[in-house]
């Protein structure tokens, strides 16, 4: 038993759907809940003028009875606004009017490599699906992943760490009670002077015709030792947490825990010892390891971070080349953000709980919400886990 979704749709089309299948029947599901994290996806210092347009809300069209999943494929659909501006452009039909092509490919974007890939001539055909708009679905889906590893005692929140050259303290003793206020901020960071710095930066690229990149950090608490596996390489729990992460658009690094800064330490200072008592049983004092262990979880709080670039799509385009002259030209200026790291985040927050509804489900199995926690109670005993 797993827990699998694909989305579909583009950027500018009629909406976008995603399908999770593997949900036992039984789990409780709130509107509301999908669509805050929507709402959320939406936040940020620095996005464009596309948010004023859409307000993201996911309706229920399968899968779900009376605010119950029923163990059936669940879909969801988010409706495209701005798709009554772009009816001509997008329609999945003939249209009489004559629509003109995109030969304009942006350095940075899937465009050149797509038309080649898929024989386009218009890069208007793969930068619609392409483009991040894409993740609204993945938010949705990420919700009803939550949702159920909220029944089975496990919370996945996110912060801002980074925006160009702002870095927020770092804070490695974090509890779910301290992401109470971080959609607060304007850039989703924990901490205000860091989160004031970020704002004018993101200001001045802005007037500066630029975009900004940063670093977003997704904890997950609550967690059991050994969801994941090492027996197989595609079983190990960090390798699909990175997968999930890079698949994100514009991400170009993940790390687990201390991630790469432990290649500069020695081995004394990159793990976590182990020790024991009573009343703990197994536990650490360290989590370096950003609680994963040859591809299992440990127990302690998951931690993934993630760097994103800079938005390809610029005010002040960069240089590229005309695909039908194959004359220099500049890239395709089109409607963009400054920055979208605070989004991000919530992103990130989306995939790592699929990833981990996942394992949940390949660990625990049951037709039923409630035969997944009975199995889950029955692992805790015989392991004998303290901290459920």
């Amino acid at each position: 038993m797993s827990l699998r979704f694909t989305t579909a749709g583009e950027s500018h089309g009629p909406g976008l759907t995603a399908i999770v299948e593997g949900l036992p029947a039984g789990l409780e599901l709130h509107p509301r809940d999908i669509d805050r994290d929507l709402a959320r996806r939406q936040l940020g210092h620095g996005r464009g003028g596309r948010m004023k347009i859409e307000k993201d809300r996911a309706e229920v069209t399968a899968g779900v009875r009376h605010g119950r999943t029923l163990g059936s494929p669940v879909c969801l659909r988010v409706d495209n606004r701005d798709y009554q501006n772009w009816e001509e452009r997008m329609n999945p039909w003939p249209v009489e009017a004559e629509v003109d092509e995109v030969h304009l490919p942006r350095p940075g974007h899937a465009d050149l490599a797509g038309t080649m890939k898929f024989g386009h001539s218009d890069v208007r055909n793969v930068l619609e699906r392409a483009s991040a708009r894409e993740t609204a679905a993945r938010v949705a889906a990420g919700a009803l992943a939550k949702a159920f590893l909220r029944y089975l005692g496990v919370a996945v929140f996110s912060h801002v760490t980074r925006i160009g050259t702002v870095v927020a303290p770092q804070r490695d003793e974090l509890e779910p009670e301290d992401f109470d206020g971080v959609d607060e901020s304007p850039v989703r960071c924990l901490d205000a002077g860091a989160s004031e710095a970020m704002v004018s930066e993101i200001d001045s690229a802005r007037k500066a015709n630029e975009s900004l990149g940063g670093v977003f950090e997704v904890r997950a608490f609550g967690l059991l030792p050994g969801i994941g596996s090492y027996v197989s390489w595609d079983e190990r729990l960090d390798g699909r947490l990175a997968g999930a992460i890079m698949s994100i658009q514009a991400m170009k690094g993940v790390g687990i825990g201390d991630g790469f800064d432990l290649a500069g330490r020695v081995g004394s200072q990159a793990h976590d010892e182990i020790f024991f008592s009573e009343e703990r049983g197994f536990f650490r004092e360290t989590n370096r390891a950003g609680g994963l262990e040859g591809g299992m979880t440990t127990g302690d709080p998951l931690v993934v971070r993630a760097a994103m670039k800079p938005l390809p799509t610029l005010t002040k385009p960069l240089r590229s080349v005309d695909l039908a002259s194959k004359e220099p030209a500049q890239a395709l200026r089109e409607r963009t953000d400054s920055c979208t790291v605070p989004a991000a985040g919530v992103i990130g927050e989306a995939m790592v709980a699929l990833v981990l509804a996942a394992g949940y489900r390949e660990k625990f199995g049951g037709d039923h919400i409630d035969d997944a926690r009975a199995a889950r109670d029955a692992y805790l005993e015989r392991i004998g886990w303290r901290r459920a």
